[in-house]
């Protein structure tokens, strides 16, 4: 400490980076344990930038850092980070102690999630309050424009932009399991600042002078017109004319709770498509703009703008979230849903309007408009993003499984315990009443969502069971006794005019003793519920949305199809169940030899490895089930449903599945149309695919001998080379010795084969030319029937030159009778 504390800092920091390539993870973190000790925050203030970096990685990806994703319970060094980043750890109270100092660090806007740069370098005020009031100008312009964090908001920004972060890991590895440390940290910092039960555990340093700006004071209307909702009283402002925001000193007591959850959200969900973007742009934030930027032409100076910022349009942004990002997404739904429902229920039968800072604490009143306030708007974006990009595989389980746990809040209020099964929580549940004002605030999430889905599931392969029980769990849940209604109940305030609202809307409220009625009152809560979903809808959707109704005519149509795709599925399956017991039947000894079937390890075309006689049992199980919830949710007649599955079942039968399918001809062969396409992922139709190269070229069996098949393939080419022209022209005869060559030097089962085959004109052409073709006497059957021929020869007395004689005359004799008996076997 004799050091003069200008130079100690430096000194420090490079010993810290001096131990970070040489000291193990156990040694290093001890160290820092006591310099976090030992030493003043203004001198940690400088390394905390560099240990942050560390441990989280830079925000490029460049560096790693500790690999959070990585480190599971099994490795070494996972109870070291797990106690060192833990909320009351070392790493936690170096920032505390950095906190009651009002130190900042400083973000470039580049690394902010893509909306709200765009609205940054547009000129916009960003929607998130945790953005207000922290832009730093340089004197360069907005080209280098960063923002400015408090350590708390600092560390928890690293954190968070930790998981979606580029990381070039080692090969083999890959960060998606939920027991790794980075999923355990986040489950544990959510249950730390954001308890379902006490309070949040004070900051060991006292934070008098209120370092961190609370959020703007809360109103009654603060659900319709807050955060998360693209208010035009708040975008309207430009950033150079920033409001001062009002701190409210009750917030205080929650403010890391509220700045965990707002970088979390903004950070994991805060992300969409270009096409999104544009549509989000409200004609109030245009029109702002343009009253701005009129403002300014008019001023003899004008501030320096960025290149691209004249446009709205300007915004790109390439979001492809991962299997891991979706699952911290559900793991925090799943948490804000337990904090949410964990309001007392006092405080949650108590309105809004007779709400007061007095009687209720600022955790309780945080905990009454989290979901709505701080998440409704980006996870459905977010939601709605991956539904419309996400691969068609079984890997969607995870955003499905997010999008069902926020739209089943009920599932987390405590009443049961969570060591049942995830898919069993829900039967038999009838959805209570209190939790209808929740399904007509979201209405989007369960129409809007589950439309997109069903326009995914018409294009999935539901013969595969994992896909086959996604379409089961969504019908299941929609499924729950008085769900249903709760959402057409939705749709119908929804969808009620507003000359008719007007009309109902009384000129004053008075209560009964003031003269009024009970009626009115009545009237009040029918205006407010549609308000409420007017503006839920309308603010996600924009005022010229175009609703679809999720109980109208045109759904209802989709619906039928999808049961006719699942009925198709069911029979599929079948088949393919009836087909692998026909192989396995086939499967014997003479299979050596080439006598049983040449399917052996072979399932029917289309179907995967995984989908053996169990999967498929599990397939049948799911796709009934999600049938009689299908009937159950949009009340089909069950007659209409068995006749349409049977009808379906007897053109199947008819040999539907024998059929090409659906494709054009072109001059390069067959091109499937979309409708082809559905019938080959459901398995309905195929092509029966051959070897399209040239016949003597196959890969030699495992009944064939190498040797002897490149030994006839040599002798054959001379031969063709050599009379090939001669072949051609005996077997384009018409008489008899053209049928008898033609049934010798080419396949009589090509045409047939080649017309249920993609192949060229070219392909097709060149397969049907003559040829000679000795490889069939390369086969182990053919060898053991000649040997067999040659053995009954000698036991009749005859040699091999006679019985070679006899065989090649028993060999004419049947390419004779085929040549003049074939066609009529044939039809017979």
């Amino acid at each position: 400490m004799a050091a003069p504390t200008l130079q100690q800092p430096s000194f420090l920091l490079a010993n810290l980076k001096a131990d970070s390539t040489t000291k193990p993870l156990l040694q290093r973190c001890q160290d820092l344990v006591k310099i976090i000790d030992e030493y003043p925050a203004k001198e940690l203030h400088l390394i905390f930038p560099w240990l942050v970096e560390s441990v989280f990685g830079s925000l490029d990806g460049i560096i790693a850092g500790w690999n959070l994703r990585l480190l599971h319970s099994r490795s070494n060094e996972y109870n070291i980070a797990m106690e060192f980043l833990n909320p009351s750890g070392p790493m936690m109270k170096l920032v505390y102690k950095l906190q009651a100092e009002e130190y900042k660090y400083e973000i470039p806007v580049n690394y902010l999630p893509g909306p709200v740069k765009a609205c940054i370098q547009e000129g916009v005020l960003p929607d998130c309050p945790l953005f207000h009031k922290k832009l730093q100008f340089p004197l360069s312009g907005l080209l280098t424009l960063n923002i400015a964090l408090n350590p708390f908001e600092f560390f928890m920004f690293n954190f968070a932009c930790c998981l979606i972060t580029p990381k070039s890991y080692p090969p083999g590895q890959h960060g998606s399991s939920t027991d790794s440390a980075y999923f355990v940290l986040v489950d544990t910092y959510l249950k730390y600042f954001l308890p379902s039960e006490g309070s949040v555990p004070p900051s060991p340093f006292s934070d008098s002078r209120g370092s961190v700006t609370a959020p703007s004071p809360r109103s009654s209307s603060g659900s319709f017109a807050g955060y998360g909702v693209h208010s035009p009283s708040l975008l309207k402002h430009h950033i150079f004319h920033q409001p001062s925001v009002n701190a409210d000193p009750a917030a205080q007591e929650i403010w890391r709770s509220e700045t965990l959850l707002q970088m979390f959200v903004e950070v994991w969900l805060h992300h969409y498509s270009l096409e999104m973007y544009q549509k989000l742009q409200s004609p109030q934030v245009k029109l702002a703009l343009l009253q701005y930027r009129l403002s300014m032409s008019s001023m003899p100076y004008q501030p320096y703008a960025p290149p691209g910022s004249g446009t709205l349009h300007t915004y790109q942004e390439p979001f492809s979230p991962t299997e891991e990002h979706v699952l911290v997404v559900r793991l925090l739904v799943k948490h804000l849903h337990a904090f949410s429902n964990s309001l007392k229920p006092e405080q949650l039968s108590s309105s809004p309007s007779a709400h007061s800072h007095t009687h209720t604490s600022p955790l309780e009143e945080f905990k009454r408009v989290v979901v709505q306030r701080f998440v409704q708007q980006k996870l459905y974006l977010f939601l709605q993003h991956c539904f419309g990009h996400w691969p068609l595989d079984a890997s969607f389980r995870a955003v499905l499984e997010t999008w069902l746990s926020y739209i089943q809040p009920w599932r987390y209020t405590g009443e049961k315990t969570n060591a049942q099964p995830e898919q069993s929580r829900t039967e038999n549940r009838t959805v209570p009443d209190k939790w209808e004002s929740f399904v007509q605030e979201n209405l989007l999430m369960y129409t809007k969502l589950f439309q997109v889905f069903l326009n995914r599931a018409v294009r999935t392969d539901l013969v595969n069971a994992k896909n086959a029980l996604m379409v089961f769990r969504v019908a299941k849940v929609f499924a729950q006794p008085n769900l249903a209604e709760m959402i057409q109940k939705g749709e119908q305030l929804f969808l009620e005019p507003e000359h008719v609202l007007h009309h109902r809307q009384p000129r004053g409220y008075l209560t009964p003793g003031q003269g009024g009625s009970y009626l009115s009152s009545r009237q009040r809560v029918v205006t407010d519920m549609v308000f409420r979903v007017k503006s839920h809808v309308y603010s996600l959707e924009g005022q010229d949305c175009q609703y679809k109704q999720m109980f109208g005519t045109e759904l209802r149509g989709a619906i039928m199809k999808l049961i006719q795709i699942i009925a198709q599925a069911r029979q599929t399956a079948k088949r393919i169940s009836d087909h692998s017991s026909e192989v396995a039947a086939n499967n014997s000894f003479l299979s050596w030899f080439g006598l049983g079937s040449s399917e052996l390890n072979n399932t029917f075309p289309g179907a995967e490895p995984e989908e053996s006689g169990e999967c498929l049992k599990k397939t049948h199980e799911f796709l009934d089930r999600a049938l009689e919830n299908l009937c159950q949710i949009f009340k089909l007649n069950q007659g209409q449903l068995t006749q349409l599955i049977s009808n379906l079942g007897s053109s199947q039968d008819d040999g539907n599945c024998k059929q090409l399918p659906d494709c054009i001809q072109s001059e390069n062969g067959l091109i499937l149309t979309d409708l082809g396409r559905r019938q080959i992922i459901n398995g309905l139709r195929r092509f029966d695919v051959q070897y399209q190269g040239d016949p003597e070229l196959q890969p030699i069996r495992s009944y064939e001998n190498a040797l002897l098949v490149r030994l006839f393939y040599q002798i054959s080419s001379l031969l063709n080379d050599r009379f090939g022209g001669h072949m051609e022209a005996l077997c384009s005869r018409p008489d008899f010795l053209g049928r008898l060559g033609r049934h010798y030097l080419t396949d009589p089962e090509s045409n047939s084969r080649l017309k249920q085959s993609p192949m060229s004109r070219q392909t097709v052409e060149k397969s049907r030319r003559p040829r000679l073709s000795l490889r069939p006497l390369a086969s182990y059957r053919t060898l053991l029937l000649l040997l067999l021929l040659y053995a009954l020869g000698a036991l009749l007395c005859f040699g091999p030159a006679s019985s070679t004689a006899l065989i090649l005359a028993g060999g004419f004799l049947y390419g004779l009778l085929m040549t003049l008996f074939g066609d009529k076997l044939k039809t017979h």
